[in-house]
């Protein structure tokens, strides 16, 4: 036995047909490997599946992050509209249909002063504003009620 053979005297040598079963074996492991080599050194490919995964991430989290931020507005809206006494709710309840009535007045006014550009942005401003308009009014509300705690605790 020869270090080149491993093979012993009383083994029989492989048929041609397991030789062919063995390199045919091994060429389909050999185009495996390739493959998963081109895979790996496609930096290209690899980039764009990576920047796929964190575009999802991201969005996943701002949406997650909205939605805390949402549900916390609204909460804290509901805690200052709970600790504001009813003579403050009122007052602002009337500060903010004065403040109502005179931005409908000055958007008539400036309707009818304003060229057309500007009117056309401002209308795209309206629809934005028209389509957060829940997030708006908790915002507005919460100030108010602020500016409203602020000016009493000042007037004690």
């Amino acid at each position: 036995m020869s270090p080149d053979n491993p093979q012993s005297g009383d083994e029989a040598a492989p048929s041609p047909e397991e030789l062919r079963e063995q390199v045919e074996s091994t060429r389909q492991e050999l185009g495996e490997t390739v493959e998963a080599l081109a895979a790996r050194t496609d930096v290209k490919t690899r980039a764009h599946e990576a920047t796929t995964a964190v575009k999802q991430q991201v969005a996943q989290r701002t949406t997650q992050v909205r939605t805390q931020l949402r549900d916390k507005a609204t909460h804290a809206a509901h805690v200052v509209q709970d600790k504001t006494p009813e003579p403050v709710r009122t007052k602002a309840a009337a500060a903010s249909e004065q403040v109502r009535q005179r931005a409908v007045h000055a958007g008539q006014l400036a309707r009818e002063k304003a060229p057309e550009p500007v009117r056309e942005k401002a209308g795209q401003g309206m629809q934005a504003a028209r389509a957060n308009r829940v997030p708006l009014l908790v915002t507005a509300g919460a100030l108010v009620a602020v500016l409203s705690i602020r000016r009493l605790r000042r007037h004690r």
